[in-house]
């Protein structure tokens, strides 16, 4: 009896794990993988009074400027004004143009990365925006014109909008690995303020089968502690699909985390039971003062960052911990440039870099660079491809010329250069060197194109 009892039940387990899958139907790519672009709401004093662009703007120019050399920086302007206003402001700056755009719609406020567009994969990789409810934290702020950022954009793009209005979710809410963790604080996710009449579960499968979550780990968090009731983002941040970035027991502490949320964080693993790779960064030493004098009463958070294409956006507030926390984050991003950014005047406002960020992971199904012409190189090619390891690419050649393979990403931006041993006629590319995304190899021998294929990196 007790047997069949088991083997009943391992049969249930086996059948509500294949049900739980197939719910899957979009992934939410990770910040650190591979993006088009960064969405911003450039700020206007609609909404503050006519002091607060001079306050925050400052903070915007700073981050489109380091931006786009690695990506498009697509800014949302409030009206055509305001765009006439803007497109001086980032000129008379020196701000490179090239790789950025604008589009006119009324905002309310800044904060992209809760109102604006989440950007998820499709069962054939094709991207969709997945359209949450935004009701301004709980009904705390305006948010008439913010909540249909993410149809707008979605209809300029030409890219699919799910509507999930039923379903109120501000993306610094949530924290996850890009392979089915997420991190939350149910005061800002499940408190009525947001969805009252919504279980934890019914949340919990929307997540799962519009964002890939199927592994949510829930700290309670405290419901009217600040506007966002304790969004995630400002403590807890996936370095990686291994790492989290947050701060110590006493640190967490100090920015109100209860003793059990600071207990389930530091014990949570991901999809396959493996805990997480632990960074401390500080607070900052001092309670932050803006650049106008004023003292906020209370500390600032570096775990409020930004992961670009080529750069690390890390928010600074003028504090002697801002070179501390700046150096343990290069240490890890070795690839990037880490770049703090002043943001003392807009955290008086209530948020900081991440907060007003929102990514746009690049197409896998296209890419803006061209391929020339293979004539001559029909062999040219990498298998497999896509590819999550290594992949290998063989072409043909005649005698021993000089040969190299030119590495390019979307944004036509060369990342690497591999040169075969003279009389080779293949060369392999190990994964783990790039970020996820489109990319294009070209093949040069004495110097002149002969050839190039995209390969897609998926790990």
């Amino acid at each position: 009896m007790n047997t069949l009892k088991i083997s009943f039940l391992l049969v249930m387990a086996i059948c509500s794990m294949i049900a739980s899958a197939q719910t899957v139907e979009y992934t939410m790519p990770e910040e650190i993988e591979q993006h088009e672009g960064t969405w911003l709401q450039w700020p206007h004093n609609n909404l503050y009074g006519p002091w607060y662009i001079d306050d925050v703007e400052p903070t915007f120019i700073a981050m489109a400027n380091s931006l786009q050399s690695g990506e498009k920086v697509h800014i949302i302007v409030t009206d055509n004004t305001e765009l006439s206003r803007i497109t001086n402001v980032l000129n008379n700056a020196s701000v490179p143009m090239t790789n950025i755009d604008f589009y006119v719609y009324p905002t309310d406020d800044v904060w992209s990365r809760d109102n604006g567009p989440m950007f998820v994969y499709d069962q054939n990789n094709e991207l969709a925006i997945i359209d949450w409810g935004f009701n301004g934290w709980g009904q705390d702020a305006p948010f008439s014109n913010c909540e249909i950022i993410p149809q707008s954009i979605g209809n300029a793009l030409s890219v699919p909008v799910i509507d999930l209005n039923s379903v109120v979710l501000e993306g610094g809410a949530i924290e996850h690995d890009g392979h089915g963790t997420m991190i939350a604080t149910r005061s800002s996710i499940t408190h009525s303020s947001r969805n009252p009449s919504l279980t934890e579960q019914q949340i919990e499968d929307s997540l799962m089968r519009y964002a890939g979550f199927t592994n949510i780990v829930w700290l309670d968090g405290i419901y009217g502690l600040e506007i966002t009731d304790m969004h995630i983002d400002g403590f807890v941040k996936f370095a990686d699909g291994n790492t989290i970035v947050t701060m110590d027991s006493l640190d967490l502490m100090a920015w109100d985390v209860p003793a059990n949320d600071i207990n389930t964080l530091y014990n949570a693993t991901n999809l396959t039971g493996s805990a997480f790779n632990l960074i401390y960064l500080p607070l900052t030493q001092n309670n932050v003062i803006t650049t106008y004098n004023n003292n906020l009463g209370y500390k600032g958070s570096y775990v409020n960052y930004y992961i670009g294409n080529d750069v690390v956006l890390v928010p600074t507030y003028n504090d002697p911990m801002d070179a501390n926390a700046i150096s343990i984050l290069q240490n890890f991003y070795t690839t990037r440039n880490v770049i703090g950014v002043d943001v003392r005047d807009l955290y008086a406002y209530g948020g900081m870099i991440h907060c007003v960020t929102q990514q746009q992971p690049v197409d896998l199904n296209t890419t803006g660079l061209m391929e020339p012409s293979n004539d001559n190189l029909q062999l040219l090619q990498n298998s497999p491809n896509p590819f999550d390891e290594l992949t290998t690419i063989t072409f043909s050649l005649d005698g021993r010329p000089s040969v190299t393979l030119d590495i390019y990403n979307t944004l036509g931006q060369k990342v690497k250069t591999i040169t075969p041993n003279k009389g080779e006629h293949q060369a392999d590319i190990s994964a783990a060197d790039f970020e996820n995304g489109i990319y294009l190899y070209t093949l040069k021998v004495n110097g002149q194109v002969k050839g190039s294929k995209k390969m897609i990196i998926n790990k």
